[in-house]
């Protein structure tokens, strides 16, 4: 038998009872859609994996409300559907790595078709091995045990071929790989990079970085970046181990390694059933079925074609000829059921390319100038500029100088990042520290695509699917027509300009002339004393900070000419405060309020009374202010926690529940200088509140923090709503990262010059 001359039977069988694997996949949902609609006569058993308290059955139902069902309840309409679905599709729990048990009551199935893998290209080892590797033996030697021998159809993908040039035939891989003694070098992998993780030199470097990021925020927290920072040191040895040992055999990355070996094992194990190979090439948005367009999730090619149509990708680092080898959903699942239809011999496996490469190729350069006409014609919104995007123009000027580009790029970024992180919390900035964000994330979506991607458009590699083209028209002529699958009839301009791109970009696409508006606040939501907001005061409810507070209590009877002598003080004392804020705020405190020692406890009262009161409150911010009162209109507890003193803010007090701040030893009347408690600050504040919590039945999940120092981070973290106040540098970025609400409660009412000036009058 030739190549191009697959074993057909007189008739295709007809398909009564499938197992299908992977059916909430992109690829399991339009080939579970296509059975359903189209294939009265077949039931299909699928393997799903119940999710926290979601049963498989629970998960099976849910897909009747994807996207992909829409035609079809359109169609039958819902009553019917749900009929059908009930009668046709039955949920088994577990996975392709455990839980295979009640396989073995499915006695009658005649095809079993795997399309779970996992999604990632570059996972860690162990993780690639269990899923595309151990979950193929498991379930193979699962079904070799059931009494009706099934077709086996395992989806793989065209790329298992590796990092080569030419044509790759529909045959078996020609490798010697022993893939027993890969997958348990994998699954030993982790145990082993684990213990490596614990070494004293990885630990010590793990805690020198953890400390110099977030030491300011306390102990607890920089421990805990620490082991994160362990964390993923392990992750990334993990992965590299798999993306090495993968380039090491010939292969671009662990994913197309492990699938490769998945092919090898099916072989060895279904050697008493019939077994097809299924290879499809980049699997993209459908052509036709069930309509123009649809899409489950991002594969691999839509990050690149929204970052184009964003303008965040300047240039490409493929070559203008190299070929793109791509094919829509249906065609994909058109093919799996025709071949799913025809058997081969048990011990003579088939092997099919699902591609366009071979006859209908499109290169790079194509399609460059396809995505660069729909987003000029077409642009996506600036969201930030109110304006259309205009796209890059790519020269493809390769590989190698994209890399010394992007090497550039992150040099600059990384440079100005720590820059920043040094400046003063300014509003300028916090418009600088976005700016910067916005780079990186750019320059990180670069690297990774680039890191992930750069393999496969090198790969000069032509897969020949004269096998496919046979079955395809060994067809009946309407089949053909309706369900076919020869990737030839496909019009690239029509498919990716009409169709593709418009369905990718369609969760981005808003009126170009639309400017975005800021939504109005929502209001905060009503509650008992179980929700508290707690709030920082310096630099988040006033502009001020313990250094000016003590500034306004020691000038205040004094005449502006005595002012130098003051200043001359603070600034002789200034590198010892500066040492101790750097180690800690707490140091920083102590160290700071000894310059109160000697002053009268009730002369000190007196002027707050008389002086201060008054300027405290002209120091805060408006709209704090108002958000204080917002929380108690809704019921909530409000708390001051502060590190200034409690004579200070006396004047908050009718504001608050709850105060809790900075207290001096006082003896004969008079300051000592020492604090009679620790103060709160960093990770005491979260203790703090955790056990006030604890005793007043707070819900911390449903409470509100708010702060504008790193050190305040422990804090935030405490509560379900953290919001970050015109934070410093280090806090702004923390709080990009996890999403947090940044607020900018505007100017404060009178700055620093003017509160000393009114303090003398």
């Amino acid at each position: 038998m030739s190549e191009a001359e697959p074993a057909l039977t007189s008739a295709p069988r007809q398909l009564r009872h499938v197992l299908l694997t992977g059916a909430t996949g992109f690829l399991g949902q339009a080939l579970l859609e296509r059975l359903l609609s189209d294939h009265p006569e077949t039931r299909v058993s699928l393997l799903i994996r119940p999710r926290g308290a979601t049963s498989a059955a629970d998960r099976a139902h849910a897909l009747l409300r994807k996207p992909v069902f829409g035609p079809w309840l359109a169609k039958v309409g819902e009553e019917e559907a749900e009929r059908i679905f009930a009668e046709r599709v039955h949920a088994i729990a577990g996975d392709v790595t455990s839980g295979l048990s009640e396989l073995s009551t499915l006695a009658d199935v005649d095809t079993v078709v795997h399309c779970a893998s996992t999604v990632s290209f570059d996972p860690p080892v162990d993780e690639a091995f269990r899923t595309n590797l151990s979950g193929v033996t498991s379930l193979y030697e699962a079904v070799a045990a059931l009494p009706s021998k099934p077709h086996i159809v395992h989806v793989s993908t065209a790329y298992v071929g590796g990092a080569k040039k030419g044509v790759v035939p529909e045959a078996s891989l020609e490798h010697s790989v022993d893939w027993r003694v890969e997958l348990d070098a994998a699954l030993a992998a982790r145990q082993d990079v684990e213990r490596s993780s614990r070494r004293p030199e990885v630990l010590r470097k793990a805690l020198a970085d953890a400390g110099k990021e977030h030491g300011k925020a306390g102990p607890q927290t920089t421990a805990a970046a620490a082991e994160s920072l362990r964390q993923q040191w392990v992750h990334e040895r993990l992965v590299d181990y798999g993306r090495m040992r993968a380039r090491s055999l010939g292969w671009p990355d662990v994913y197309t390694f492990t699938k490769a070996l998945g092919e090898r094992a099916a072989e060895q194990i279904a050697t008493d059933l019939p077994l097809s190979i299924v290879r499809p090439a980049i699997v993209e948005s459908s052509l036709r079925h069930p309509f123009p367009g649809w899409i489950d999730g991002f594969k691999m090619a839509e990050p690149l074609i929204l970052a184009y149509g964003r303008g965040i990708l300047p240039e490409f680092p493929g070559a203008h000829d190299g070929i793109l080898d791509i094919v829509p959903v249906d065609i994909v699942t058109n093919a799996l059921i025709a071949v799913a239809e025809n058997p081969p011999e048990p011990g003579n496996p088939e092997y099919y390319h699902v591609g366009s490469g071979s006859r209908n190729p499109l290169t790079f350069g194509q399609m460059y100038e396809s995505v660069r006409e729909y987003f000029t014609e077409f642009p996506l919104p600036d969201p930030d500029r109110g304006s259309a995007i205009r796209v890059p123009q790519w020269t493809f000027p390769g590989a190698r100088r994209i890399e010394r580009l992007m090497r550039t790029g992150e040099r600059a970024v990384n440079a100005a990042e720590t820059t920043l992180l040094h400046l003063p919390a300014t509003d300028r900035t916090r418009d600088w520290m976005t700016k910067t964000h916005r780079q990186k994330r750019q320059l990180d979506f670069l690297r990774r695509y680039a890191d992930l991607y750069g393999t496969y458009t090198q790969i000069e590699v032509i897969y020949s699917d004269d096998r496919l083209l046979a079955l395809h028209q060994a067809q009946p002529a309407e089949r053909q027509r309706e369900a076919g699958f020869d990737t030839a009839a496909i019009d690239w301009h029509h498919y990716l300009v009409e169709v593709h791109y418009p369905a990718v970009s369609q969760v981005l696409r808003r009126p170009a002339s639309t400017r975005r508006v800021a939504a109005p606040p929502k209001p905060l939501p009503v509650a008992g004393h179980e929700v508290v907001a707690v709030f920082d005061l310096e630099g988040t409810l006033i502009a001020s900070n313990v250094i000016e507070a003590y500034l306004w209590s020691r000038l205040a009877e004094r005449p502006v000419s005595s002012w130098a002598g003051e200043f001359a003080s603070l600034a002789r004392s200034m590198p010892r405060y500066l040492s101790a804020e750097r180690r800690d705020r707490g140091d920083f405190l102590r160290t700071f309020m000894r310059r109160y020692a000697g002053a009268s406890e009730a002369e000190f009262r007196r002027l707050v009374d008389d002086q201060l009161t008054d300027l405290l409150l002209s120091r805060a911010a408006p709209d704090a202010l108002r958000q204080v009162r917002k929380h108690r209109a809704a019921g909530h507890r409000t708390i001051l926690i502060t590190g200034t003193l409690e004579q200070l803010v006396e004047p908050m007090r009718q504001l608050f529940d709850v105060v809790v701040a900075s207290r001096l030893q006082v003896k004969e009347g008079r300051f000592t200088g020492y604090l009679e408690l620790p103060p709160l600050v960093g990770e005491a504040r979260a203790a703090w509140l955790r056990r006030y919590a604890a005793a007043n039945g707070t819900d911390l999940s449903a409470s509100y923090a708010y702060g504008d120092s790193f050190s305040d981070r422990p804090l935030l973290e405490t509560v379900g709503h953290p919001v970050a106040v015109r934070p410093d540098p280090r806090l702004y970025r923390h709080a990009k990262q996890k999403h947090w609400q940044i607020a900018n409660w505007g100017t404060h009412a009178r700055g620093p010059i003017e509160t000393l000036l009114e303090v003398t009058r």
